[in-house]
């Protein structure tokens, strides 16, 4: 299952990326919002943040007007490893090499078009398992 949350920024874009999961016979979880009303993107940010490191979910996807905002707020909970990606690159390279748990995207930086093919990568794209990024990534959860 996949978390899926955004701001008031990203409202339409969370309900275009849910139908395409959906189309895909992928279940998603919505923590919200559920509107364009302006919001506080991080109590979304951490409710994804917490059902992807309890294994509620096994990833999760946040989308604010840049993406900024959500991914600085997601990595602030222990064992989240949130990527703002812009392109399908971005996104291969975080599953692969950094076992990214949470996307984040800027509904206001990039189409819908591709922001859903930037999600079909990050969820199609598995952890490479090299002992160079387990490695890193080790690293990083020390800090």
């Amino acid at each position: 299952m996949i978390a899926i949350a955004c701001d008031h920024g990203g409202f339409e874009l969370k309900e275009e990326i849910k139908e395409h999961l959906t189309k895909r016979n992928i279940d998603v979880k919505d923590f919200g919002t559920d509107s364009k009303v302006s919001c506080d993107y991080p109590e979304y940010a951490h409710e994804v943040g917490y059902a992807v490191t309890s294994g509620e979910c096994s990833l999760g996807i946040l989308i604010c007007g840049t993406g900024i905002g959500m991914s600085i707020a997601a990595n602030k909970i222990k064992d989240v490893r949130a990527a703002l990606c812009t392109d399908c690159y971005m996104a291969q390279m975080t599953r692969e090499h950094n076992d990214a748990n949470i996307l984040a995207l800027g509904a206001r930086v990039i189409g819908p078009g591709l922001a859903l093919k930037i999600v079909d990568t990050f969820i199609d794209t598995p952890f490479s398992n090299e002992p160079r990024h387990i490695k890193r990534i080790t690293q990083i959860e020390r800090i």
